[in-house]
């Protein structure tokens, strides 16, 4: 695939990342990749083996987009934790995780694999600390209203809305790679996730990918006039935790963050199998949907898996590097800088066998 011209897109990088992450972030990337930000740079090393008792005092400012975290946590019995939780922002879009980074207001955040490459090309130091994999699409491509679209050959010389830093905007890439589609065939308009749905409805784009959880409500809404789905087999791989360097190279807020992945993973085991009670509590009572809407969520749901080896995420992740740079969106560089792997495995080890990819 070409690399995306700023003439033939009509998008300037700079632009475009002044959209997705606010003026705080432009004004550290001077520093761009490769050159981690000095003010970023802990006091300590990553080198140091983790501790397996958390000491006192110890605490961590953790992102629950939604409640999701705290809830799965009450409703498991997991909120034992072995260190305080100062706060649980309600934060989940790549560009604000990484803007509550630089602010220091989070410790740990929850995402898809492209925030941690964003936040490498801005020159922000973070590491990877947890993987869980998603094997089935959990993003469909939601057309506007009175649209005639009905596969992705069909975004040739479209509207589509497009995240550079969100697990949105890889899943899209990949699915013009795969139907065969140059970055120029189409116009990638730069939004964050939070506006697809107002430019959808607005016609200010032709396509947007939602969330599974978006879909039901979108289409009960717009579907009797015209709006649909495109559904695609596009995987977004990676849901990881990750954390600032400076946080990781703290012994003690490590050990924190060591103490917190098994809950996260156990959490996560207790939705998936609990389906009824998950559906009644977080999608019929804190989403508003129904539960007959909740229900066709979570059928799609990816049954979670927490791999003992993270190869293959940094596979994947490489692979995703790899398209963002040929569309001139970050830089080239090798993945493995993102992976702290003292954590690799620990989230394999507290889940059944049957939760290990």
């Amino acid at each position: 695939m070409p690399p995306l011209s700023s003439s033939a897109s009509g998008i300037d990088r700079r632009l475009f990342l002044s959209s997705l992450l606010g003026a705080a972030a432009v004004a550290g990337l001077s520093g761009c990749a490769g050159s981690s930000a000095a003010s970023t740079s802990p006091k300590g090393s990553l080198s140091a083996p983790l501790s397996a008792k958390v000491p006192s005092g110890t605490s961590l400012k953790i992102a629950s987009y939604q409640g999701v975290q705290q809830l799965e946590f009450k409703l498991a019995g997991l909120d034992d934790l072995p260190f305080t939780v100062a706060d649980w922002p309600n934060i989940g879009a790549g560009p604000d995780v990484i803007n509550a980074f630089r602010a220091k207001s989070l410790d740990v955040g929850n995402n898809a694999g492209i925030p941690p490459i964003q936040a490498h090309f801005q020159g922000f130091d973070a590491k990877i600390v947890a993987i869980n994999i998603t094997r089935k699409p959990n993003y469909a491509f939601a057309t506007k209203p009175g649209s005639d679209l009905k596969d992705v050959q069909g975004f040739k010389g479209r509207k589509l809305a497009f995240s550079q830093g969100q697990a949105q905007g890889v899943v899209l890439l990949r699915a013009l790679k795969e139907a065969g589609l140059a970055y120029d065939d189409v116009e990638l308009v730069p939004l964050t996730s939070n506006q697809f749905l107002t430019a959808l409805q607005s016609g200010q784009v032709d396509i947007a990918p939602l969330g599974h959880e978006q879909v039901p409500a979108y289409l009960k809404q717009y579907e009797s006039k015209g709006a649909h789905i495109i559904a695609t087999d596009v995987v977004d791989l990676l849901n990881l935790l990750w954390a600032p360097t400076s946080v990781l190279a703290d012994s003690a807020k490590a050990a924190a963050v060591a103490a917190y992945i098994p809950r996260w993973a156990r959490g996560q085991v207790w939705a998936y199998e609990h389906p009824d009670e998950w559906n009644e509590e977080f999608f019929v009572k804190t989403q508003n949907l129904t539960l007959e809407q909740a229900q066709a969520i979570t059928e799609l749901a990816n049954k979670p898996l927490y791999p003992p080896s993270w190869d293959e995420a940094v596979k994947w992740e490489q692979e995703t590097a790899d398209l963002l740079a040929e569309g001139g969106f970050v830089k080239a560089f090798t993945v493995d800088s993102l992976f702290d792997r003292r954590f690799e495995g620990i989230a394999a080890k507290s889940v059944p066998a049957e939760y290990r990819s």
